[in-house]
């Protein structure tokens, strides 16, 4: 459990407000959502750390061996680690609400984590998530808003897919918010409206 185990751009947060942690998606870095997230919440933490791997120059938190196929060895060692990373920032601010959001690669190893260590988010925000497997029941999700955005055209993130996601969060008793829209893989306002929401409320 080490705060270093990834380079990360860091504000504290101010007495009261939360601490959000930002995940890149598949060739973004640190900076993607650093400033958008001090805008949408003012004073509150924000910890965005860079994904350790590259795939062909793009920065990504996990191995695949193609388009929706996941290297699984090596995602879960990188969960571990990310784990650990979130749990040391944590440990720092024991009275403060801990929130996360990621798009794309980022949502899913923020999924992948909250599936293995759900006590680590209060809330959490899944921007056009993938997760193509079938995730075992995780008790520990019940109660914890979870925020899911997805395209019904997004050839990246197929509906049907995010679609059984939601029904699998819902089925855990997490308390699910969704954010869909006509077009693809890319962010509308739509969904950073929700995002916001889901930070703010």
């Amino acid at each position: 459990m080490t705060k270093d185990a990834y380079h990360a751009l860091i504000q504290p947060p101010e007495a009261g407000a939360p601490l959000v942690f930002a995940f890149h998606g598949t060739g973004g870095d640190e900076h993607q959502f650093f400033e958008i997230t001090r805008q949408i919440l003012p004073g509150a933490g924000v910890i965005s750390a860079r994904g350790d791997v590259s795939e062909q120059g793009a920065l990504r938190f996990f191995r695949r061996t193609g388009e929706g196929v996941y290297d699984m060895e090596d995602l879960s060692r990188r969960v571990e680690r990310m784990a650990g990373f979130v749990a040391a920032h944590k440990a720092e601010y024991p009275q403060t609400p801990v929130y996360g959001y990621g798009y794309s690669n980022g949502a899913n190893i923020l999924a992948a984590v909250a599936m293995k260590q759900p006590e680590l988010f209060n809330r959490i925000g899944l921007l056009h998530p993938l997760i193509p497997w079938s995730p075992a029941p995780v008790a520990g999700l019940a109660g914890r808003r979870v925020l899911v955005t997805a395209g019904r055209r997004d050839p990246i993130c197929p509906w049907p897919m995010t679609e059984a996601l939601v029904t699998w969060l819902c089925d855990q008793g997490a308390e699910v918010t969704t954010e869909v829209h006509a077009g693809g893989h890319e962010l509308q306002q739509g969904e950073l409206t929700a995002l916001r929401d889901l930070l703010a409320a």
